[in-house]
């Protein structure tokens, strides 16, 4: 069983309300077992929504959101990292009863990236990082894949 951003499928999702729609993602799931997750909704946030992006203070040794030195916050401000975990853990437990062994999730998203996330700033910039739900099914050893892998 693979865990699929939905976005990535074509579902609306995407914080602005569209998707990120991969040809290439779709074809390559055609025979395979699959579940589409959106972690940002499953932690309670609708669509639209506000862009967030992961935000570090102090130590800059990592990405993790759950070490406290880190928060995700929409361009507005607002903390929604609560948001963010709830819907990782979601997801994750989601993956637990379905036995997947491997995620692909939208690359760059605060949620769903696992290579690069954008750096906070809201400039478009990127830095090497994990966001929150990537992070959580990394440290369950989840095989993560972005539509860039694929």
């Amino acid at each position: 069983m693979i865990i699929v951003s939905a976005c990535l499928l074509g579902e609306n999702c995407k914080y602005s309300g569209g998707n990120n729609k991969s040809e290439n993602v779709i074809k390559y799931l055609e025979d395979k077992e699959y579940i589409l997750v959106c972690p940002e909704q499953l932690g309670g946030l609708s669509t639209p929504r506000n862009p967030s992006e992961i935000i570090t203070y102090g130590n800059k040794d990592g990405n993790d959101v759950l070490s406290g030195c880190t928060k995700v916050l929409s361009n507005k401000g607002i903390d929604v990292t609560k948001n963010f975990i709830q819907g990782a853990e979601e997801t994750l437990k989601i993956a637990k009863e379905h036995n997947a062994k491997t995620a692909i999730l939208k690359a760059g998203s605060p949620s769903c990236g696992y290579k690069k996330i954008y750096d906070g700033s809201f400039l478009g910039n990127k830095i090497q990082g994990m966001g929150v739900t990537a992070a959580i099914l990394n440290k369950e050893n989840i095989a993560l894949l972005d539509e860039d892998d694929i």
